[in-house]
């Protein structure tokens, strides 16, 4: 009888005995841990783009148009974002340019009236966001942004004529609220001149920024 009651105690602990690291699992999982990490999440505020695909804005830098200085150039940009790469734009602008270096050396020689010295420009283009991302300004705050390319063609209008105008350049755009953008942009307009005797192909960087709504 005593052999029997020690057979059915040993079958009744074999289960503890051939599994003793799960129970002191089950036994450790009970327990807080020791130490307790601390972590401080900060609230970032992320600008996004408004649900509308339209924008328009004003704009204002400096033009240097090839052989008559370079001078202060403003208008206004409508874009039409066709999806969220892709993008339409329309352009007008306006600026005044300078005597050539030949009228200032020959000490009267107007190649231009003063109306002939006004140029202003309109351009149709299109659009590509490369680099869409994001800007950090500080810790807390985090603004949406890309960098474009952008090219088209359209027309200018100097030297009392309309000349056909190649454009392309490059673009950056900040997204300060969900319908603000601020945006930075470098253009080459290309036309062809022959004020000064002889034709040829001119290159008349602008460099500007402005604002834009969306809508």
């Amino acid at each position: 009888m005593e052999s029997r009651l020690r057979i059915l105690f040993l079958m009744a602990a074999l289960p503890l005995l051939a599994y003793p690291p799960l129970a002191a699992a089950s036994a450790g999982a009970d327990q807080e841990p020791v130490i307790k990490p601390e972590i401080d999440r900060k609230e970032i505020k992320v600008a996004k783009i408004d649900t509308e695909d339209f924008e328009i804005g004003a704009y204002a830098g400096i033009m240097s148009v090839e052989d008559f200085g370079a001078n202060l150039v403003y208008g206004l940009r409508a874009a039409y974002h066709v999806t969220e790469d892709l993008f339409l734009e329309a352009a007008y602008g306006r600026t005044d340019t300078d005597k050539t270096s030949y009228e200032r050396l020959s000490g009267g020689a107007e190649l231009l009236t003063d109306e002939e010295r006004k140029l202003s420009y309109y351009n149709l283009s299109v659009g590509y966001n490369l680099l869409p991302g994001e800007t950090f300004i500080g810790s807390r705050r985090a603004f949406n942004s890309s960098l474009y390319v952008i090219g088209g063609i359209g027309s200018t209008d100097f030297a009392g004529d309309a000349r056909f105008t190649l454009n392309f350049g490059a673009g950056y755009r900040l997204l300060l609220t969900d319908w603000l953008a601020l945006h930075m942009d470098v253009r080459d307009h290309i036309f062809d001149i022959d004020v000064t005797g002889e034709d040829k192909t001119t290159h008349n960087i602008e460099i500007d920024g402005g604002l834009t709504v969306f809508f």
